[in-house]
């Protein structure tokens, strides 16, 4: 009877709540992509905007090329606690790159393909707008194809003397026909084989919002909904669309922030002889 009544009130006593956890990784800086982890049930915001966050807590943040120096990421935790982490994002400095000798149609669009650009810019957002619950980036990044790598996130491109948006991706020179593969696991969301600027193009979408864009390719070998894995061939490099040579570009979003594909990776490895200098 004495153990009984014991057991009786042990379970009338109030259970102590878990603290909450929020752990980050990554690079707090402008381009940068951080992985973290909360409490199972935590409900996240990044400067108000919701933060998609899986059953096991893990989730993902990122900061575009121009985000200011502070951020507030906001974690409500299963007990009801609330706290605000501010994060200091860190300034980097861009280059500017010079491209002359392009066609002028190239540079500044005829009035006549406008139409089909907006057509195509709209089905790229809807790509890349996807918010799968699929934690799939957990497979982690890898370079995509090997070569030179001629041109960097974030630098200014001067297109024939006229100033024209930042360069959100990384170049990289190879030989025409060089596979490529996927950089993570993922689902194809979108594979078209000539958009004006960006010619046969691959959006590999890692889910929560993180996707990969492949560019200029000569050829696709997958199709939308697709299922790929990290190092599967998925086409091959090219130079279609508005290009002046062979060469990939790799781009990573999170929905409509443009990150650093090189913070994902490590460094190129050594180019191998003969490779592409140039694109």
């Amino acid at each position: 009877m004495l153990r009984a009544l014991l057991l009786a009130l042990a379970l009338c006593q109030p259970t102590a709540a878990v603290a909450g956890t929020l752990d980050l990784e990554g690079s707090l800086t402008q381009g940068g992509l951080v992985f973290g982890t909360a409490t199972p049930g935590t409900e996240l915001s990044l400067d108000g905007q919701a933060v998609r966050i899986a059953p096991d807590g893990r989730f993902v943040i990122g900061f575009g090329r121009d985000h200011g120096p502070e951020a507030t990421l906001e974690a409500r935790f299963p007990d009801g606690e609330v706290t605000r982490r501010p994060l200091a994002i860190a300034k980097r400095d861009y280059q500017i790159q010079r491209i002359d000798g392009l066609p002028s149609n190239m540079v500044t669009p005829p009035e006549d393909v406008l139409a089909r650009i907006r057509e195509e810019a709209a089905r790229v957002a809807a790509a890349r707008a996807v918010d799968r619950a699929e934690a799939l980036f957990e497979s982690g990044f890898f370079w995509p194809v090997e070569g030179i790598v001629t041109g960097i996130y974030g630098s200014q491109r001067i297109l024939n003397g006229e100033p024209r948006r930042p360069h959100f991706g990384i170049d990289i020179a190879a030989p025409e026909g060089t596979p490529v593969t996927a950089p993570a696991d993922g689902v194809i969301a979108l594979a078209e084989t000539d958009l004006y600027f960006t010619g046969g193009t691959l959006i590999i979408d890692h889910g929560h919002g993180l996707s990969s864009a492949l560019l200029h390719m000569k050829e696709l070998w997958v199709a939308p909904g697709e299922r790929v894995t990290k190092g599967q061939a998925v086409g091959s490099v090219g130079s279609t669309g508005r290009s002046t040579g062979p060469h990939l570009d790799w781009r990573i979003n999170w929905f409509k922030e443009r990150l650093d594909p090189a913070l994902l990776v490590p460094p190129m490895p050594a180019p191998k002889e003969g490779t592409a200098t140039a694109d």
